[in-house]
């Protein structure tokens, strides 16, 4: 049944959910509970307590991680230099990844390849393996890694795709790789319409011959995907400007039930793509969710139904009246955890009503509401928060895509972060930026090891140490 604002207020009120509307970048710096340098505690707390986290990262002689003391990592593959099965150098670009139990205890890993435009553009593309290539013009996709203690495989999911960016993984054991571009064939030497999730069944390397993009998840700059394993519906959430992107919900027709390959038998127009509006307590519409600027925040949520999800003429985001749908820059990485969406906005400046360093939220589908879990306030530690994961030890990993030095970082449940790596790679300033940048991160299935990527040059790390459950902080 659908949420009211009328409900939504009344709830609200009675649980004294705070909901701002407005405020400058200011007061979002300062504001009470945002999240600055002062809670990267690594021992005790400004009180004397126990902080939160491992505590200070070590430098790295070897100049790739630094990571806490009693931590270590090991490369997984890394673009040029490792090889595929069938002897072809590792792709580049590492984004999106998530981790499934394999066969005799390994890992398989599907990771995308973040590679726009032609494949003559790239030095190390997705290989054209027969039978996985979408469109031979296209340079992106994705490779299984196969992962065990003494040995590393990895061989191509799918080939042809362009710009595989976060992605999601799925409950029946599938990996969804997402297309951030709206190129249509004859653009940047495409030969077939991008901008679709691709299925990539890591398990069955038959399951992904002859790939079909899922048209009824619609056409535009997808970022992640995420199942609702109870209700059946995918969110979806769009990174792009001029203007923001949205978060979409996909609802399956009446009768289809979820499972390997079934996505592939639908119909283009199957079921129901809508872009959420987002309002708060008085029944006030938000136009952006840059708007909130405290942790805290709770809005209620619609869902307006998309008009042409194959965006023929007109890109998805633009099909919608102002005072219809609610925007976000920058809408990137999302987990499924807690019986809801973890979703990210990574950043928002001038093209947003009010600018922040990053946004958490967390869409919970049983009350329909929309929460600010974690809020980076501009001038802080960490900036940039990209592709996220639930950690088995309570709480968020998040990698920084930002300005400066890159780092993994979690965040407890109360919204506190604190460092768990930083890429030494990246020796960039704010001025001069490296763009070596942590994009996919995931625990192994036994939740020992911390997969995560660095964009460029294209690096896989596997992390492991003493892991612990984190305070609520």
């Amino acid at each position: 049944m659908s949420i009211t604002r009328r409900d939504f207020a009344r709830t609200t009120a009675a649980t004294g959910a705070g909901v701002v509307l407005a405020g400058s970048v200011g007061a979002l710096a300062t504001a009470p509970q945002a999240l600055a340098a002062t809670d990267l505690d690594g021992a005790e707390d400004a009180h004397g307590h126990p902080g939160i986290g491992y505590g200070p990262l070590v430098p790295d002689p070897d100049g790739i991680l630094a990571l806490p003391a009693g931590f270590s990592y090991r490369v997984v593959t890394y673009s040029g230099r490792t090889r595929l099965d069938s002897g072809e150098p590792t792709p580049s670009n590492h984004d999106g990844t998530a981790a499934f139990a394999g066969p005799r205890g390994a890992v398989l890993l599907v990771n995308n390849h973040e590679l726009k435009g032609p494949r003559a553009d790239w030095e190390h593309p997705v290989p054209l393996t027969e039978g996985l290539v979408y469109d031979p013009a296209a340079a992106g996709g994705c490779t299984v890694v196969e992962v065990r203690r003494d040995h590393v495989a990895e061989w191509v999911g799918i080939a042809g795709t362009s710009t595989n960016c976060a992605g999601g993984s799925t409950p029946w054991g599938t990996w969804l790789t997402c297309e951030e571009t709206e190129d249509r064939a004859g653009q940047n030497g495409m030969t077939k319409d991008h901008g679709y999730v691709f299925e990539v069944d890591p398990a069955d390397r038959r399951a992904n011959r002859a790939p079909k993009p899922l048209k009824a998840l619609g056409r535009y700059a997808h970022e992640a995907v995420v199942a609702d394993p109870k209700r059946g519906h995918l969110f979806l959430t769009e990174d792009a400007s001029g203007p923001n992107g949205l978060l979409y919900r996909w609802t399956p027709p009446e009768g289809f039930h979820h499972g390997r390959g079934r996505l592939r038998t639908l119909a283009d127009d199957a079921g129901t793509l809508q872009a959420f509006r987002c309002f708060d307590s008085g029944g006030r519409y938000v136009d952006d969710l840059s708007r909130a600027t405290r942790t805290g925040t709770v809005y209620g949520v619609d869902w307006v139904d998309v008009p042409d999800r194959d965006a023929r003429t007109v890109p998805v985001r633009k099909q919608f009246t102002e005072d219809q749908v609610t925007r976000a820059r920058k809408l990137e990485g999302m987990w499924w955890g807690d019986g809801g969406v973890y979703v990210v906005s990574s950043y928002a400046r001038e093209e947003s009503p009010v600018q922040h360093d990053g946004q958490v939220w967390f869409y919970d589908p049983r009350r329909r509401t929309l929460t600010l879990k974690v809020l980076l306030g501009t001038g802080g530690e960490f900036d940039g928060p990209d592709n996220i994961t639930v950690s088995p030890y309570g709480g968020l990993v998040i990698a920084e895509d930002g300005e400066g030095e890159q780092h993994l970082f979690g965040a407890t449940e109360s919204g506190r972060t604190y460092p768990i790596a930083r890429n030494e790679l990246n020796t960039g300033t704010e001025s001069a930026p490296a763009y070596s940048e942590f994009t996919g991160v995931t625990f192994s299935p036994d939740g020992h090891t911390l997969f995560a990527n660095i964009q460029e040059p294209g690096i896989m790390l596997a992390i492991t140490g003493p892991w612990k459950r984190q305070r609520r902080g």
